[in-house]
């Protein structure tokens, strides 16, 4: 085989690759009987750099004016920083946040739910720390945190004593929310 075809190859499954981390981001404009046009965005998988770009790019796609917009959320989590910038994208354009009763809402998926207008949860949400890039000292913690987490919960009117409870689960650990703590950070 030649050393082009070759690199093809390589830079195909490279691409390949690296397209099945995004998250699946889909946004579709419908018609209900009762309220009328709505938009939905759903949100999947595992959220990565890119996926901002994504949702952008679906917002784009269905202008004008909406009833209702909701994003659905099933996701794992992923990418803190990525979230967040979803999340402010979310708020900015009014949006509700569901996750349905199918639906999972693990790790950074949080901040898209709170990033929601109205938050309804009918699934089951689960929080931890993001991990560190540096490892997990804390030392690495004060340099791996770019972001503001307690600064973004407010600002979307969630408690904050969230982002402390947070910090306070290893990233390796997951802690799934009652309805009761649901309610106490205002995530439903």
């Amino acid at each position: 085989m030649s050393s082009t075809l070759v690199r093809v190859a390589l830079f195909c499954l490279a691409a390949l690759g690296a397209s099945s981390a995004l998250a699946k981001v889909e946004t579709e404009a419908a018609e209900q009987k009762n309220i009328g046009r709505i938009l939905i965005a759903k949100i999947s998988e595992e959220i990565s750099p890119g996926d901002y770009d994504a949702l952008l790019k679906g917002l784009r796609a269905h202008p004008g004016k909406f009833a209702r917009k909701i994003v659905l959320l099933d996701s794992i989590g992923g990418s803190t920083a990525e979230a967040m910038r979803m999340g402010r994208l979310l708020r900015e354009t009014g949006f509700d946040s569901l996750v349905p009763s199918t639906g999972v809402c693990q790790g950074s998926c949080v901040y898209l739910l709170a990033a929601g207008l109205k938050k309804t949860v009918k699934g089951h949400v689960a929080i931890h720390r993001p991990p560190f890039p540096a490892g997990d000292s804390a030392q690495s913690s004060r340099a791996g945190m770019p972001y503001n987490v307690a600064g973004y919960l407010s600002k979307m009117g969630v408690a904050p004593s969230l982002a402390s409870d947070m910090q306070a689960i290893e990233p390796q650990r997951m802690k799934v929310l009652t309805a009761q703590e649901l309610a106490r950070y205002r995530l439903n």
